[in-house]
């Protein structure tokens, strides 16, 4: 058995007995129940903060979703109503008493002071909204469908700490599905081959594919559903909420005729994918099937949750002759037989949800997860398109997992509170949604921030406060730093229709033209390049003894590598002059300062073990029983970044949506691609002609197939090298 399967079923072989059906772990009058909240904390901290995890006591609070902070030197009281309020107090102590950082993305906790300092009285706060909601859908595939135990116990105190209260949980969802269908019909093999391999999976949930690359095995399953319960308990130990995936109809092929008297509609395709069938929700059918999806849910998640993740017709989803109100009904009264008093969770997105579901359901229990608060600016007034839904403020600032810097805060400091404080208004939360975790830590905090401020919001001073706690004391090079940032990939807004910056042109497939490697992605920087650059100049400067924390170095290979990034928007266009009037020589010269930049790039990320295309990929592997398994799975999970899936899906704008500067696909598939480019422009150069059509596809896929060795462990210095990097790109300007 993988070491990866004994693992997770040992863990829920564990967390089963502690298991609690009660979706929140709200502290009470009961003593042991109190006493094992206040322990749930005590082991975070001693986790996140291994030397001073004795200073900090954790008390009891009253008053829901509010964190009281007191004591003197050596000796911190933190106060709240669950543990993850506590560890929400606790942060709140070490970014603005402390001076430490601890996030997703790098932290800095090295400077604290043997005894953590006191304060003077009691701070107080109470988060502004009752719904702090973590995570988008894509995240399992994105970010990494085979992380293991250790990423998400890490994880989830980090977004406790941050201030969520409620996380999206679909690991296991496949072993639920496969366990429901079963009892339709369905054999265990064929409904192996129907689920997607966890990297694919999101879009299964999503009702947009199925049986995509290879069918799963059971070890696998088996694998993902104690990652899953592990998952859940541990949300509902820290006093949150675990949002699981609700039933809206999915089945597989077939299911109309194994089951006398139901009623499918065919989903067509998307991108190239066949889509599941869909179950009319108004019929008995529908009912059955739903609640024996709640019922193995309940058993296998370790009771009931009071929040349920559905996106009814996604993406272009066909109703075909059902009344999408009648069918909003139909899964509204299926939830609520399972679990009455749920809430459905529903994303808002490009025109979802459509008022014929909001006006169909009780709006008291229904929250829209609102993806594009901060993306188009013809979206104002959210009780108008929503019919007095609740919603939560949201933010995508990130597709796919682009490694590209920055965030529209300025429209987070301008709407979030305005929107909130209006008269009627439905804001209720806010919706961390970025497509892929862990990057941008700058918006993280900030966005994170919102639930529990007061006031207007000042993004100059906030910006010089993150950095006095992100390095751990001032520093007038780190703020200056953080203020161009601010003023630059920070400083965009929604006024462009945009939510994140623009991707790297290193990554796209080659073409003189080429303004962005995503399909889906801007065509152009969102902010001057040269105003960008000098806040390398600046983190470089910071002094040294502010430099050892990981919080640090991810800044300054962040900053290293998009001032790189940037520089491919410049010099892509010489090159196209270059090869227009036939300049063979100065052709040549420009392109192997191409291909020399992104040398210095894949060098640059190799520094930072979480921008290493090689961990993505023995992740993977480490989850297979044998090695056939184990090559499905890296081909799962490569090519997801890379081809995506077939090439009737590459082909309609899936290749690259998730192109990403790490190690090893810099120097690998993305220098291999514009390598074979450049050599076929230079001979049509030489030889008068046009130059030949490549198969992208066809070398893209065979790559992702066998991409060769891959780094495992970082190599090199972030500081030695993005002062080359400086130096390199002062030599070209």
């Amino acid at each position: 058995m993988p070491l990866a399967r004994r693992a997770l079923l040992a863990a829920l072989a564990v967390s089963s007995a502690a298991a609690c059906t009660s979706a929140r772990a709200i502290p009470s009058d009961d003593a042991p129940r109190t006493d094992k909240a206040l322990r749930t904390a005590s082991v975070a901290a001693r986790r996140l903060l291994p030397d001073h995890w004795r200073q900090i006591t954790f008390a009891e609070g009253q008053e829901r979703d509010t964190f009281r902070v007191s004591g003197s030197t050596g000796h911190v009281t933190v106060a709240g109503d669950t543990p993850a309020t506590q560890l929400t107090g606790l942060n709140w102590y070490l970014r603005h008493i402390a001076y430490a950082e601890i996030n997703w993305a790098g932290e800095q906790t090295d400077l604290l002071p043997r005894e953590l300092p006191g304060l003077d009285g009691t701070v107080s706060r109470r988060a502004n909204v009752p719904h702090r909601f973590a995570l988008n859908d894509t995240n399992d595939g994105y970010t990494g469908a085979y992380l293991d135990w250790t990423y998400w116990e890490r994880e989830l105190d980090v977004l406790a700490l941050h201030g969520y209260n409620e996380v999206l949980v679909y690991a296991g969802a496949d072993a639920l599905y496969h366990r429901v269908f079963q009892e339709f019909g369905y054999a265990d093999e064929e409904l192996r081959t129907w689920i997607p391999g966890p990297a694919h999976q999101p879009w299964w949930l999503l009702q947009n594919l199925s049986a995509f690359p290879s069918p799963v095995s059971q070890q696998l399953l088996d694998a993902r559903a104690a990652l899953g319960r592990r998952i859940a308990d541990r949300v509902r130990e820290l006093g949150m909420t675990p949002v699981f995936p609700g039933y809206f109809g999915t089945v597989p092929a077939g299911f109309a005729e194994r089951n006398p008297g139901a009623r499918t509609v065919p989903q067509g395709e998307w991108m190239g994918f066949a889509r599941p069938d869909w179950l009319d929700p108004r019929t008995d059918e529908f009912a059955r099937v739903a609640a024996a999806f709640y019922r193995v849910q309940d058993e296998m998640c370790g009771g009931a949750s009071t929040l349920y993740k559905m996106d009814l017709l996604h993406e272009g989803g066909d109703p075909g002759d059902v009344p999408v109100a009648d069918a909003a009904k139909g899964v509204e009264r299926a939830l609520r037989r399972a679990h009455p008093g749920a809430t459905w969770v529903i994303l808002g997105w490009q025109h979802n949800p459509p008022r014929a579901i909001v006006d169909a359901v009780d709006k008291k229990h229904m929250l829209v997860v609102d993806g594009l608060s901060d993306r188009f600016p013809t979206v104002t007034d959210r009780e108008a398109d929503w019919g007095d839904t609740p919603y939560a403020f949201g933010s995508i600032w990130n597709f796919g997992g682009h490694t590209v810097l920055g965030a529209n805060t300025p429209d987070w400091a301008e709407l979030y509170e305005k929107w909130r404080t209006n008269g009627g208004s439905k804001l209720r939360g806010i919706a961390l949604m970025p497509e892929a975790a862990d990057n941008n830590p700058a918006a993280f905090a900030l966005f994170s921030e919102l639930a529990w401020r007061e006031g207007a919001l000042d993004l100059k001073a906030w910006f010089a406060e993150w950095a006095h706690a992100r390095y751990g004391a001032r520093d007038a090079h780190a703020e200056a730093a953080w203020d161009i940032l601010r003023r630059t990939a920070y400083g965009t807004t929604r006024a462009d229709s945009w939510s994140e910056g623009a991707d790297g042109l290193f990554g796209a497939r080659p073409a003189l033209n080429s303004v962005r490697a995503g399909r889906w992605s801007p065509k152009r920087l969102r902010y001057d390049a040269a105003d960008f650059e000098p806040a390398l100049g600046e983190l470089l400067r910071v002094r040294t003894e502010l430099r050892a924390s990981s919080a640090y170095r991810r800044d300054l290979l962040d900053v290293a590598r998009q001032s790189l990034s940037n520089r491919s928007r410049v010099l892509l266009p010489r090159i196209k002059e270059a090869y227009d009037a036939g300049n063979a020589d100065r052709f040549d010269e420009l392109s192997g300062v191409w291909l020399s930049l992104m040398d210095l790039l894949d060098e640059l990320v190799a520094t930072d073990s979480r921008h290493l295309l090689g961990r993505w990929v023995a992740d993977a592997r480490s989850w297979g029983a044998g090695a056939a398994e184990r090559e499905q799975l890296a081909y799962d999970n490569l090519s997801l970044l890379t081809v995506w899936g077939t090439r009737k899906g590459a082909d309609a704008g899936l290749r690259d949506y998730a192109n990403r500067e790490w190690a090893g696909l810099v120097g690998g598939l993305y220098r291999l691609r514009w390598s074979t480019y450049f050599e076929e422009l230079r001979a049509a150069l030489k030889e008068g002609r046009a130059p030949k059509k490549i198969d992208w596809f066809a070398l893209e896929d065979r790559w992702t197939r066998d991409p060769g060795p891959l780094a495992t462990e970082p190599s090199g210095d972030t500081y030695t090298v993005a002062a080359r990097v400086r130096d390199r790109l002062t030599a070209l300007s």
